[in-house]
C-alpha cells in the first residue's frame, strides 16, 4: 500500500525533494537556538562581551529570516505537491470509473462514489504533504537533539529519550483501533453523501408528496450513524492523544527531578540544565508532530484504501484478439442467450432470434420479461451467462468495446442531459462534429426552430438532468444526439412512453426519420408505435411467447392480439 501511494510522488519528485530539503534546514535552524543561548549564558553575558552578544543576535535574526523563507516554501509548495497528487489520483479514479462495468454502478451509490473521489482524496492530499514532512522533521529533530544533548550530558539525555519507546508502543497499540474506527466513519460519510444526493435528486417527488418530515427522519438516521461512528473514532484518537500528552507531561517531571539532582550534585551546570529544558520543547515538537501524523495517517491511508478499492475493481476489457468492426452493416443475432443479474434468477433463458440489417424488430410484453435487458446485452453493458450475441456474425465479446458501441445509438425513456448547453448535449453524440453538423442534427430531430427561438439559442443551459426543458424537448435533443452519432444499430427503449399523445405523435416522425436505413430494436408498451415493425417478439418471463408481423400476431389470437384488442377497447 505504501509503495502504491509513493508512486504518486514521482511526477512531482523535484519539488518534493526541495520541500524536504527546506524542512531539513528548518530543523537545523531550530537546533541552533538553544546552543546559542547556552553560549550567551555561559560566556557572553558573564564576560560582558557586548560585541559577541550583538553578533550572535544578528546571526539569530538572519536565521529567523531564513526560516521565514523556508516556512513559506514548505507551506506553499508542499501543499501544491499534495494538491497535484490529489488531482492525479482524481484523474486516475475518474478515468477508471469510465471503464467500469454497469454492475459496479448498480451496486454502489452515487453519493458514496463521490465521497471517495472528493472527501477521501482531500485527506490523502494532506497526508501526501504533511506526512513525509512530519516524519522527516521529527527524525531530524530527535536525532539532532539527541546528539546535542548527549554532548552536554549523556546520562540525562538517555533518561529523557527513554520515554520514546513507551510512546511508540502506546501508539502502536492504539493504531489498529484507530484504523478500524476511521474506516467505519468513512463508510458512514459515504452513506450520508449518498442519502443527501438521493434526496436532492428527488426533491420534486418529496415536495409533491409533502414528505419533508420523512426525508428529515431518513437523513437523521444516517446522520446519527455517522455521529456514532465519528464519536468512536474520536474516542480512540482522544485515548491516543491523551496518553501521549500524559507521557510528555510525565517527561517534564522526570527531567526536573533527574536534572535537578544532577545539577545539585555538580554533574551539570545550571546553564546546561536550562538548555536541557529548552531542548525538551524542541524534543516535544517532533513528538507532537508524530502524534498528529498518526491521526493524519489514519485519515489519509483509510481514504487511500477506499481509493484503491475502486482502482482494483476490474474494468471492462477487450479480449486479446478483439477486432475493430468498423462501420457495421447491422445484423444482430441472439443465439441461445441466457442471462441473470447478480444473485438473481435467470431473466433470459436460451433466447434466440435474428435481425437482418436495416430491419426493425419490436419487443413487447409484460414488465419484467427482459426486454430492456435484451437491449443492454447488445452494446455489452452486461455479459451473457450462456450463449452468444453477435453483430454482423461476430460475437460482441470479440469486438472492441469502442467500435461496438460506436455503431449503436440508444434513445431511452429516461433521457439524461448534462448540465451544459443544448449545443454541448447534442454534440455529445460526436464531439468532433462541426457546428453545421450539430445544427443539421437538430433540424432532423425537429428541435432546431425551438432552439433558435430561445434567448441564448444553442448556448442555452438546460439545467441538471435537463430540468429546464419539457419531456418532449429533452427527447428531441437525445434524438438529435443520435442523429449526429449516425450509428448502424438503433435501440429505442420506451422512447415515447413518458410523453403525452401530442408530443408522441410529433416525435414519432423524428424517430421514423432516425430509423430509416438502420437496424432498429424498439421496446414499447404502446402497440400503435410498433405495428409497422418488420417483426414483433412477444417477450414474457418464459421467453419468446409469440413472434411475427403485426397482422400475423393478430391472426393468431394470442397474447399480442389480446393486448391490441384491450388497448383498442380502451380507446
Amino acid at each position: 500500500m505504501i509503495k502504491r501511494f509513493a508512486k504518486y510522488y514521482r511526477p512531482h519528485l523535484k519539488v518534493f525533494v526541495l520541500d524536504m530539503l527546506c524542512a531539513l534546514l528548518l530543523a537545523v535552524c531550530d537546533l541552533f537556538y538553544p546552543m546559542i543561548t547556552r553560549n550567551m549564558l555561559n560566556e557572553y553575558i558573564p564576560d560582558k562581551n557586548l560585541k559577541l552578544l550583538i553578533i550572535w543576535a544578528v546571526i539569530l535574526l538572519v536565521i529567523y529570516l531564513v526560516k521565514l523563507g523556508l516556512n513559506y516554501f514548505v507551506n506553499y509548495y508542499g501543499h501544491v505537491v499534495g494538491v497535484k497528487m490529489q488531482a492525479d489520483m482524481r484523474r486516475d479514479v475518474f478515468d477508471h470509473l469510465q471503464n467500469l462495468p454497469l454492475t459496479y454502478f448498480d451496486n454502489n451509490k452515487t453519493g458514496t462514489i463521490m465521497s471517495r473521489i472528493i472527501s477521501d482524496l482531500m485527506d490523502i492530499s494532506e497526508l501526501a504533504h504533511h506526512g513525509p514532512e512530519d516524519l522527516f522533521l521529527s527524525a531530524v529533530m530527535l536525532i539532532g537533539a539527541f546528539i546535542v544533548m548527549g554532548s552536554i550530558y549523556m546520562p540525562l539525555t538517555l533518561i529523557v529519550f527513554a520515554t520514546i519507546p513507551v510512546m511508540v508502543i502506546f501508539a502502536a497499540k492504539k493504531r489498529i483501533a484507530m484504523t478500524e474506527a476511521f474506516k467505519t466513519s468513512r463508510v458512514e460519510i459515504g452513506e450520508v453523501n449518498a442519502n443527501l444526493e438521493n434526496s436532492i435528486a428527488g426533491i420534486r417527488v418529496s415536495k409533491a408528496y409533502t414528505n419533508a418530515n420523512y426525508e428529515n427522519e431518513h437523513f437523521a438516521e444516517g446522520n446519527t450513524r455517522f455521529v456514532k461512528a465519528r464519536r468512536k473514532a474520536y474516542k480512540v484518537m482522544a485515548d491516543f492523544i491523551g496518553g501521549t500528552t500524559f507521557i510528555g507531561d510525565f517527561l517534564n517531571i522526570v527531567l526536573y527531578v533527574s536534572g535537578g539532582l544532577f545539577c545539585f550534585y555538580g554533574k551539570i551546570t545550571f546553564t546546561d540544565f536550562v538548555v536541557f529544558i529548552m531542548y525538551i520543547s524542541i524534543f516535544m515538537n517532533p513528538v507532537r508532530r508524530l502524534v498528529g501524523f498518526v491521526e493524519q495517517y489514519q485519515n489519509g491511508m483509510t481514504g487511500f484504501e477506499r481509493f484503491c478499492e475502486i482502482m482494483d475493481y476490474p474494468p471492462e476489457t477487450d479480449v486479446t484478439d478483439a477486432v475493430d468492426i468498423g462501420n457495421a452493416a447491422g445484423e444482430i443475432e441472439f443465439d441461445g442467450v441466457s442471462f441473470a443479474y447478480e444473485d438473481s434468477a435467470d431473466i433470459l433463458r436460451g433466447l434466440s432470434f435474428k435481425i437482418e440489417p436495416g430491419k426493425t424488430l419490436a419487443l413487447v410484453g409484460p414488465s419484467g420479461g427482459g426486454k430492456t435487458t435484451i437491449c443492454h446485452l447488445i452494446p455489452r453493458f452486461y455479459k451473457v451467462k450462456a450463449g452468444e450475441v453477435r453483430l454482423d456474425g461476430v460475437s460482441v465479446d470479440k469486438i472492441t468495446l469502442d467500435s461496438l458501441r460506436r455503431n449503436i445509438g440508444i434513445v431511452a425513456q429516461d433521457v439524461f442531459l448534462f448540465n451544459a448547453s443544448i449545443y454541448d448535449n447534442i454534440a455529445y453524440g460526436c464531439p468532433d462534429a462541426t457546428r453545421e453538423q450539430v445544427e443539421e442534427a437538430a433540424k432532423r430531430a425537429n428541435i432546431y426552430d425551438h432552439i433558435v427561438s430561445l434567448e441564448k439559442g444553442f448556448d442555452t443551459i438546460v439545467g441538471e438532468r435537463g430540468v429546464k426543458l419539457s419531456g418532449g424537448q429533452k427527447q428531441r435533443i437525445s434524438i438529435a444526439r443520435v442523429f449526429l452519432k449516425d450509428p448502424s444499430v438503433l435501440i429505442l427503449d420506451e422512447a415515447t412512453s413518458a410523453l403525452d399523445n401530442a408530443s408522441e405523435i410529433a416525435i414519432q416522425k423524428s424517430l421514423e426519420e432516425l430509423c430509416r436505413g438502420r437496424t432498429t430494436i424498439v421496446v414499447a408498451h404502446r402497440l400503435t408505435t410498433v405495428k409497422n415493425a418488420d417483426e414483433i417478439l412477444v417477450v414474457t418471463d418464459e421467453g419468446i411467447a409469440e413472434r411475427g408481423s403485426h397482422g400475423e400476431l393478430l391472426d393468431k389470437g394470442g397474447i399480442y392480439a389480446d393486448l391490441w384488442n384491450s388497448v383498442n377497447k380502451i380507446d
